[in-house]
């Protein structure tokens, strides 16, 4: 029988994966910089959401599909595993680490739905879900990815499973400054092929080619302040700004766009890399060609809470309830998200 928790429970926290890192940042090797201005953000009238993110930002963004089901439209999980492998312990870490604890994060799931605490699990029915892994992915391992995969089909999603490029651990895209088979800053690497055109076609059918000339949108930073809640977004492990790409086509009154939640992995916020995971993800290039709104909200690196390299919360360093929908994080990315949609 498997020892269901209630998220009220206090976890017992620990840094749960350590990345190799170079010594320098390369906060200055973005190309296309955002707005120096800080401004809020724009209510656009956005329709649908969808969710992404690697390593860290990737179990986010599947906490993220679970929980908020009923919204969220769409996953990319990149670098990443299964719903609540955190489960907020150590010991219980170790067993998501091995593949082995599929079954009993498919029942936390369910009895934490059954209770009203995340939606129901039978949204995830026929829900569109892009999974990528690196066969060299020294980080995160093909048990872990693959128990990701089996938690999604276990609910009946609809799974595209790219996982056989020989990539390190990182963001692939494009306009990758890295080698495919390395783990270093900025953790995003090249390929030589384009999962961002598979993540997007397997969501929509199929997308617009990408727009490899000068971008037709703004990259501008906004607060983050007025979504977090208590407005403090340090005491959370969130960043005070935030980044958001707005096509010129998205402005116009009555434009019908949908929003791509983008999230970036440890050691890749905006005081680690600058810009460079919103120019470099290569997830623009397509919005300005299809009407997609992307979201980059951002971490920063704290010691209380003890995030010391700015990941996004998937263990349990804000509090027991980091994957249910009262997590603070979320309501914070959910919270930004009704604003574009207003």
């Amino acid at each position: 029988m498997f020892r269901l928790r209630s998220p009220a429970r206090k976890p017992v926290l620990a840094v749960v994966a350590v990345l190799t890192v170079a010594t320098a940042t390369l906060a200055s090797a973005a190309t296309r910089s955002a707005d120096a201005s800080t401004s809020a953000l724009p209510a656009l009238g956005a329709s649908s959401v969808y969710v992404t993110g690697v390593s860290s930002g990737g179990f986010m963004a599947t906490q993220l599909q679970v929980a908020y089901s009923g919204e969220i439209s769409g996953a990319g999980i990149i670098a990443a595993g299964p719903y609540d492998c955190g489960e907020g312990n150590v010991i219980d870490f170790e067993t998501c680490d091995l593949g082995i604890s599929t079954s009993q994060l498919e029942a936390q799931a369910q009895a934490w739905a059954s209770q009203g605490l995340i939606d129901p699990v039978s949204n995830l029915q026929r829900k569109p879900i892009y999974v990528y892994h690196g066969e060299l992915d020294p980080v995160v391992n093909t048990l872990v990815a693959n128990s990701g995969v089996s938690f999604y089909r276990y609910f009946g999603a609809d799974v595209t499973y790219h996982n056989w490029d020989l990539a390190g651990h990182g963001w692939p895209s494009p306009l990758g400054p890295l080698a495919c088979p390395l783990t270093t800053v900025p953790f995003i690497i090249n390929c030589g092929d384009d999962p961002e055109q598979e993540m997007l076609d397997t969501w929509f059918g199929s997308v617009n080619g990408s727009n490899n000339g000068s971008p037709k949108g703004t990259l501008t930073t906004f607060s983050q302040a007025p979504f977090v809640p208590g407005g403090a977004p340090a005491a959370l492990g969130l960043n005070g700004t935030g980044f958001l790409y707005t096509p010129t086509a998205c402005t116009a009154a009555g434009a019908d766009c949908k929003i791509v939640v983008a999230l970036h992995g440890c050691l890749s916020d905006e005081s680690y890399l600058g810009d460079l995971f919103p120019v470099d993800s290569y997830l623009d290039e397509f919005a300005d060609t299809n009407n997609l709104i992307v979201l980059y909200p951002q971490t920063v690196p704290t010691v209380v809470p003890a995030d010391p390299e700015g990941c996004w919360d998937w263990w349990g360093y804000d509090g027991s309830n980091f994957a249910v929908k009262s997590a603070p994080q979320m309501v914070a990315i959910m919270n930004m998200v009704a604003a574009l949609q207003s």
